[in-house]
C-alpha cells in the first residue's frame, strides 16, 4: 500500500507518526512542495495512493474522481471544511480527523493573543527596538468579561484558563443550549473581549455583529477566518471601535489582505497548532486513524 503525505510539515517535529507507517511496510510518498496542495496537484499526488495523510488541500468530487486507488483520508486536525465529506462518502473513501489533539497548543496561543494585546507587549517591544521609551497602559485580565463562542473541547479549554485568571467568563454555543449562559448578542455587547472556537466556515459576525460589540473590545479568532467578515471588521479596526484583533485561521493564506494595515491587529500564520508536541500527537493519532481504515493495523 501507498499512503500520500498531503500535511506539508508531516513528521518534521517528530519521527514517530512516519515509523508507524513504515513499521508496516508502507511506501509513504511525501508532500512534493512543502506546502498546501492545489486541487490539480493533489490529484497528481494520489493517482498511486491508498491512503492520504491530509493537511488542508482541497479535497472535491473533482479529486475523488481521479483517485481510484483512495480508500482512506486521515485529516491531521480538526477542520474538515477543505474535505467534501459527501463526495468522499459516494466514493467509499472512510474519512477521520484528530480532535484532541489540537485543544492544548490553540489554548495556549489564544490566551498568549490576549495577554499580549492586554499588555501592548508587540507594540512596547517595538518601541523599544526603534529607541522609543514609552510605557503603555494594560489590562488585566482578572475582572475582564470574555465571551467564548464555541464550547467545544477548545473553547472549554479557554474558559478555564481564562477563568483561573480572574476573567468572568460568557459561553455562547449554537449547538449546546446546556453549556451557553447568554445568547450571542447580549455576549457580543458585554464582553470586553471575545474569543471564536466554532467550527467551518460559515460568517458568525458579520457587521451587525461587530456593531453589537462593546466599544474598544477585543476580538480573538483561532477559528476560520470567513468565520468573521473581512471588509466589516477592517473598519472597525481602523476606526478603533474594535480595540484589537488577533487572527490566526486567516481569510486566505498566505494572507495578502488589508487587514494588515490595522496597527491593532495581530496577525499569524496558521501556528496555533504548530508546537511539537501538539504536531507528534496530531500526526500519530491521524496515522492510527489511516492504518484502521485501511485494515492494516
Amino acid at each position: 500500500m501507498k499512503i500520500a503525505i498531503g500535511a506539508s510539515s508531516f513528521s518534521d517535529s517528530s519521527p514517530k507518526p512516519l515509523a508507524l507507517l513504515e513499521d508496516k511496510g508502507l511506501t509513504v510518498i511525501p508532500n512534493p512542495y512543502g506546502r498546501r496542495l492545489t486541487e490539480d496537484e493533489i490529484i497528481a499526488h494520489l493517482q498511486d495512493a491508498d491512503g492520504l495523510l491530509a493537511g488542508l488541500e482541497p479535497l472535491t468530487e473533482r479529486v475523488f474522481q481521479q483517485a481510484p486507488k483512495l480508500k482512506a483520508i486521515a485529516r491531521i486536525g480538526i477542520g474538515m471544511d477543505n474535505v467534501d465529506q459527501g463526495a468522499a462518502k459516494r466514493h467509499g473513501i472512510k474519512v477521520s480527523n484528530t480532535p484532541d489533539g489540537p485543544t492544548d497548543a490553540v489554548a495556549e496561543m489564544t490566551l498568549t493573543a490576549l495577554l499580549a494585546l492586554n499588555h501592548h507587549i508587540v507594540a512596547s517591544s517595538k518601541d523599544v527596538h526603534d529607541g522609543v521609551w514609552k510605557k503603555r497602559m494594560g489590562v488585566s485580565i482578572r475582572g475582564q468579561k470574555v465571551f467564548v463562542i464555541g464550547m467545544g473541547r477548545i473553547g472549554k479549554k479557554v474558559a478555564y484558563l481564562l477563568g483561573s485568571l480572574g476573567a468572568e467568563i460568557l459561553a455562547y454555543d449554537k449547538f449546546n443550549e446546556e453549556v451557553s449562559n447568554c445568547t450571542l448578542e447580549t455576549g457580543l455587547k458585554t464582553a470586553d473581549a471575545v474569543t471564536l472556537h466554532v467550527s467551518g466556515n460559515d460568517e458568525v459576525l458579520g457587521a451587525k455583529e461587530l456593531d453589537w460589540m462593546k466599544q474598544g473590545a477585543v476580538l480573538l479568532n483561532s477559528a476560520r477566518g470567513k468565520v468573521v467578515n473581512e471588509d466589516a471588521l477592517y473598519e472597525r479596526l481602523q476606526d478603533g471601535r474594535i480595540g484589537g484583533f488577533w487572527g490566526d485561521a486567516l481569510w486566505q493564506e498566505p494572507y495578502t489582505g488589508k487587514i494588515r494595515e490595522c496597527k491593532n491587529a495581530l496577525l499569524t500564520p496558521h501556528i496555533c497548532t504548530y508546537t511539537a508536541d501538539c504536531r507528534e500527537s496530531m500526526e500519530t493519532d491521524a496515522v492510527r486513524n489511516l492504518l484502521r481504515d485501511l485494515g492494516v493495523e
